[in-house]
């Protein structure tokens, strides 16, 4: 069997008030009640995964969506560059990749990993997406948000897109990955985003590519490579995104094919060279698929109409739905939602003092009109 330890704070219901109603939070973890571990979560019956230095992973098969083997799969990090995938993943669907493009000043002077852009040069949404996936631009990302109708737009439909994944764990505050306060993802969710990704043909375009020519100004171009070093190292990787700075540390999340089968590994907050590990988790999925039980399940995504209605969905959702392990971001977010509600009350409160001071002014103005009248 298989290790258990839930977080204390895995034991506590928030509760958020709606419509003068308490609601306790489920607790149980995404994917299964194991998948809330810290420690590593593994079947039994078969070897145990190859060990990592890595704080946080996940391995899935991907056609099926069984987790084959986790640890702390849940734990919320810095996500770095591989918040890049949920950015492409949002915006694909919502971006004619033909459309031309010129960059703002804004957009080429994004700190940090850069695939070169200037305004000088017109590009396509499809070189910005390469950009973005291969050489993991940040001055990609910004101008993809900023086509998209804005930074806080983009926000918006990045994190709405991780709700409907059931992605709880991720929230993007930026759309490349650079660090900011707030800003969180879980090797849980970057598997889930790398197994939707997987199914669009243009995401699995861009991150399968090794190398292409990116335009420069006077109509030349030079050539750009993908940053995944298994794409020429590990039999039939497929590739997705890797990441790095010095708060988050190193993270990947990579898919790879063969004999028809797909294994995704996700890992969080590597101290440094991860590059061989992953390359051992792979052949660990690969090797253990249809063996051994699985130790938790990637969710699918919820359909549209519960995300249209979630108060409605929250009534009608039976006991067994899921949400994330209460960890402390949670407990926050119930401390904000009761903060709203208590200056709601106060609102009312005063609203309906002022309605009622009104009131009684009107009234007294027209007791002296009768008593003038009088």
């Amino acid at each position: 069997m298989w290790t258990k330890i839930l977080p204390v704070t895995a034991l506590i219901a928030s509760v958020s008030l709606t419509g003068g109603t308490a609601h306790a939070e489920p607790t149980t973890p995404v994917g299964g009640e194991a998948l809330g571990s810290r420690g590593l979560v593994a079947p039994v019956g078969v070897k145990k995964p190859p060990k990592s230095k890595a704080t946080s992973y996940v391995i899935a098969d991907v056609e099926t969506g069984q987790v084959l083997a986790a640890k702390n799969a849940h734990g919320r990090f810095l996500p770095a560059s591989t918040l890049k995938s949920l950015t492409a993943l949002t915006l694909i669907p919502k971006l004619d990749k033909e459309r031309k493009i010129r960059p703002s000043q804004n957009a080429c002077n994004q700190e940090g990993s850069a695939v070169g852009l200037t305004p000088k040069v017109t590009y396509k949404v499809d070189d910005l997406f390469k950009g973005l996936l291969m050489s993991s631009g940040n001055d990609a990302a910004m101008a993809l948000a900023e086509t998209n109708g804005g930074l806080a737009q983009t926000m918006r439909d990045m994190n709405a897109e991780a709700r409907r994944l059931q992605a709880n764990d991720t929230v993007a505050k930026t759309p490349s990955g650079l660090d900011k306060p707030g800003q969180s993802s879980s090797a849980y969710d970057l598997a889930l985003i790398a197994r939707a990704g997987l199914a669009n043909p243009d995401f699995r375009r861009y991150i399968s590519t090794k190398t292409t020519k990116f335009p420069a100004p006077k109509g030349k171009h030079y050539e750009i490579s993908n940053h995944n070093k298994l794409l020429w190292r590990y039999e039939g990787m497929l590739g997705v995104k890797n990441g790095w700075t010095t708060k988050a540390q190193a993270s990947f999340v990579g898919a790879a094919s063969r004999g028809g089968h797909t294994i995704v590994v996700s890992i969080m907050r590597h101290e440094g060279y991860f590059w061989e590990e992953v390359a051992g988790l792979l052949d660990w999925g690969f090797s253990v698929r249809g063996k051994a039980a699985p130790v938790g399940q990637l969710v699918d995504p919820l359909p549209v109409t519960a995300l249209a209605a979630p108060q409605q969905q929250a009534s009608a959702a039976p006991a067994a739905s899921v949400t994330p392990a209460a960890q402390p971001p949670l407990l926050e977010r119930a401390a904000r939602e009761q903060d709203d509600s208590t200056k709601t009350v106060g609102s009312a409160v005063i609203g309906g003092g002022l309605l009622f001071g009104l009131i009684w002014l009107g009234y007294g103005i027209r007791r002296k009109r009768a008593r003038s009248r009088s």
